[in-house]
């Protein structure tokens, strides 16, 4: 019956080198440790190429509807500046994906990086889902861009803001599914710990 939350608790503004501190959990005496980077200033800088995709699709989503660029300029930023304030939805969605005995500790690093910490094991699966669900919040404004007539250049342009920040945004999350396809073995559990990821087999 009903939602199976983990327990989430929000912890406000910190600093990054405290994040860790909210990421110790039990862990695994066979837990291996994954070959990530440590802190998210080199995870931003190595996940780049990962944003890519998200700016492909952008771009032909508006060439393919109108051929040229016909967005407001004013109004994007307008879509982008809500985009942002749905990333605190984006870490929601990441932490709906624990179990209910999970602790996520949702908050912010200075200076503006919305977090969802939590170290708990995941099924390799439930961790993939875990990563990608924010895309969501890219994915419906995209659609909602797709289908609906060109009548109104500004709730398009609303609409293509949303979905650049959507997409743009889980780009490390993305980065981290690559990684655990690439180095981590079939049936296993992925867990964060302290600023490392590991898996267990």
């Amino acid at each position: 019956g009903g939602l199976v939350m983990p327990k989430i608790k929000w912890i406000g503004l910190i600093k990054e080198e405290k994040m860790k501190d909210y990421q110790v959990g039990e862990l695994s005496k066979n837990a291996k440790k994954m070959n990530m980077p440590t802190t998210s200033k080199e995870m931003m800088i190595k996940a780049l190429p990962f944003i890519i995709p998200a700016l492909v699709i952008l771009f032909l989503s508006v060439y393919f509807k109108s051929g040229e660029f016909f967005l407001l300029r004013l109004y994007i930023i307008i879509g982008v500046l809500l985009g942002f304030l749905a990333l605190i939805i984006h870490e929601l969605l990441h932490a709906i994906v624990y179990p209910k005995n999970a602790n996520v500790y949702i908050g912010i690093a200075k200076p503006i990086t919305f977090v969802a910490l939590a170290s708990y094991p995941l099924k390799k699966e439930k961790f993939i889902l875990m990563c990608l669900l924010p895309y969501i919040l890219g994915i419906i404004p995209l659609i909602l861009f797709w289908i609906m007539p060109i009548t109104d250049m500004k709730i398009h342009s609303i609409l293509f803001g949303l979905s650049a920040m959507g997409l743009g945004s889980p780009y490390p999350d993305l980065f981290n599914v690559y990684q655990v396809l690439k180095q981590t073995p079939k049936n296993c559990k992925i867990q964060f710990y302290k600023d490392d990821t590991y898996y267990i087999e």
